[in-house]
């Protein structure tokens, strides 16, 4: 019995749609691995910086030598992402990496700063990045609190799921919460210890290659 042809056509459009979903998941799928050598901004707040541990156990430094990348550290203590928006741009101009890790909120939260607003000034120095060509690694944050007893199983703030698919950049998630939630981890209530700035650089190293980076 003969197909009637309108039933082609639809299988047509089908086809062409399908095709077209699978074009829209491109960009994730086209990563490409990084040279050796390859400058990395590490760019965020103290715990970018390594407060709480010697310099050499920052995670910058760590990843470093874990993966052979030129990686510079550019975490400043107490710098928000409302902040943070204004210094990117040189930072990105002075050291023209090849991706941009990018750890900001932590103290916007603390200051009780709205989420859609850090989540914009996020959006801000991602776009930022993009547009000088340089590759995006977001890393979540979970919601801080100096508060006494605040401190138990932390999770990530929802806004940075909700970024990294917005704005399809690759999402380093749940690893920050699970070191802060550790107290054996941790230097302080909001700042990782030697043992956690390794176990973070162990992680996002074996994150980065499983993103296509490494």
């Amino acid at each position: 019995m003969a197909i009637p042809f309108y039933k082609y056509e639809r299988l047509w459009v089908l086809l062409c749609l399908l095709g077209f979903l699978a074009a829209c998941g491109a960009p994730e799928s086209s990563r490409e691995r990084l040279p050796d050598e390859a400058v990395v901004l590490a760019f965020g707040d103290s715990i970018t910086f390594g407060t709480g541990a010697a310099t050499s156990a920052a995670y910058p430094l760590q990843l470093a030598e874990l993966t052979g990348w030129r990686v510079v550290n550019a975490g400043v203590p107490g710098d928000t992402a409302g902040e943070a928006v204004s210094r990117l741009p040189a930072a990105l101009e002075q050291y023209s990496p090849a991706l941009l890790i990018l750890e900001l909120g932590g103290n916007d939260f603390l200051r009780q700063r709205q989420a859609l607003k850090v989540k914009e000034d996020l959006r801000a120095m991602i776009r930022e990045a993009r547009a000088a060509g340089v590759e995006v690694v977001l890393v979540a944050v979970p919601r801080l609190s100096l508060a006494r007893g605040a401190l138990g199983l932390l999770e990530d703030a929802a806004l940075y799921a909700d970024l990294a698919e917005e704005e399809g950049v690759a999402l380093f998630s749940s690893e920050l919460s699970a070191i802060l939630s550790d107290s054996s981890l941790r230097a302080d209530r909001i700042h990782p210890n030697a043992a956690g700035y390794r176990q973070f650089a162990e992680a996002l190293s074996r994150f980065l290659a499983e993103v296509g980076y490494r």
